[in-house]
């Protein structure tokens, strides 16, 4: 194809696809210098307007010509009411009819729907006039804007590829997800937030990188190994992390939701608490304490707190669970004390279910709390 004549100009409402031109290089450049740019994609580091020219006027054109990347600028208004570039997308050929979409928005419409308007765009380009059957889409494990607007179009998640995309020499772990051509548009999963949830005592809240350090020491602790064997030992930050990257996984693809306990005053965590698994209308309900905050009854909050926001209806902002409950060891008091305290009635063992910090088994003891308990 020549370029840029025969590049299509796509419209839908406020933005636009159609070819780059040169008078885009300082915004490109703009994009490619932006730390988010830097985090989750191959954009080359030190990137200058020089840079900017010689790939609007070299590699941009020479991809077209080729026919291996359709390859778009996205023009939209931008907060300060101009008109302008704000980012690139593509669709890089597989051969037989397939196609990996690639994206990246420019920092001053990130969050305003720019670019979940401007893949709709592309993928009815692709599949309508271009005749694709599959486009698949890749991202750094830990891309949550990325997955966002991959979620928001339709595109189903195959999970996590091991060390696979280059990242400037580092293989990173991948997300994949695919879209075919007779696919609905639509998301095909609940995507999990962790709103804030505050008492005047504590404050239930995401988690953030911020929590790092306090996470490591808590989970060095010597109790908290006792109770959750399962964790590394000794526990080092990359663990915490790992950690971070399941809890943000479960949220994503609409498995399980964690938050931070925090003190409202400093904003400190505390404590842990989420729902590792929910199925069917049932959510199991865990949780571990920082040994800084023990002894004050802050755990036993933090489920009062959690406990409406899991029975109250979707559309009202809940989970919409019908039941849930929690297991603990049998010889964790503390924890035993917790759901009794929040209303959990005990009705079962599961005998010798659980190995220990110790290497000895112990029976799980299991509680429960129904929506009409409340």
């Amino acid at each position: 194809m020549r370029f840029p004549d025969d590049v299509p100009t796509l419209v839908h409402g406020d933005v636009m696809l159609r070819a780059h031109r040169l008078s885009d290089a300082e915004a490109v450049m703009e994009q490619c210098t932006d730390p988010e740019s830097v985090e989750w994609t191959t954009v080359p580091l030190g990137y200058d307007h020089a840079m900017a020219v010689d790939w609007l006027t070299g590699r941009i054109p020479q991809v077209w010509a080729t026919g291996e990347e359709a390859l778009f600028a996205i023009e939209s208004t931008h907060p300060d009411g101009r008109r302008r570039f704000s980012g690139s997308l593509s669709l890089r050929s597989r051969g037989d009819k397939l196609a990996e979409i690639a994206y990246g928005a420019h920092p001053d419409v990130r969050g305003r729907g720019v670019m979940t308007t401007a893949v709709r765009l592309l993928l009815h380009h692709a599949f309508a006039d271009l005749g694709l059957e599959t486009v698949i889409w890749w991202a750094n494990r830990g891309n949550v804007a990325s997955r966002r607007v991959a979620w928001k179009v339709g595109f189903t998640f195959g999970g996590t590829v091991p060390r696979w995309l280059d990242q400037r020499g580092d293989f990173k772990d991948a997300w994949v997800g695919s879209l075919h051509r007779t696919d609905t548009q639509e998301p095909k999963n609940q995507w999990l937030t962790a709103p804030v949830i505050e008492s005047g005592r504590l404050r239930l809240r995401p988690q953030s990188g911020h929590d790092l350090d306090r996470t490591v020491s808590a989970c060095n602790d010597p109790r908290t190994h006792q109770w959750l064997p399962i964790l590394p030992s000794p526990y080092t930050a990359a663990d915490a992390r790992t950690y971070h990257a399941m809890v943000t996984e479960r949220m994503v693809t609409g498995t399980g939701v964690f938050w931070t306990i925090a003190d409202p005053g400093t904003d400190e965590l505390v404590g842990s608490i989420g729902v590792p698994r929910m199925a069917h209308g049932t959510a199991e309900i865990g949780y571990w304490m920082h040994p800084a905050a023990r002894g004050g009854g802050a755990m036993t909050e933090a489920v009062r707190l959690l406990v409406p926001h899991l029975f109250a209806p979707t559309v009202d902002g809940g989970l919409g669970m019908r039941r849930i409950f929690i297991k603990t060891a049998a010889g964790n008091a503390a924890s035993q004390h917790v759901a009794r305290a929040n209303g959990f009635t005990e009705y079962g063992r599961e005998r010798g279910a659980t190995v220990l910090g110790d290497a000895s088994y112990d029976d799980h003891v299991l509680f429960d709390l129904l929506a009409h308990e409340m």
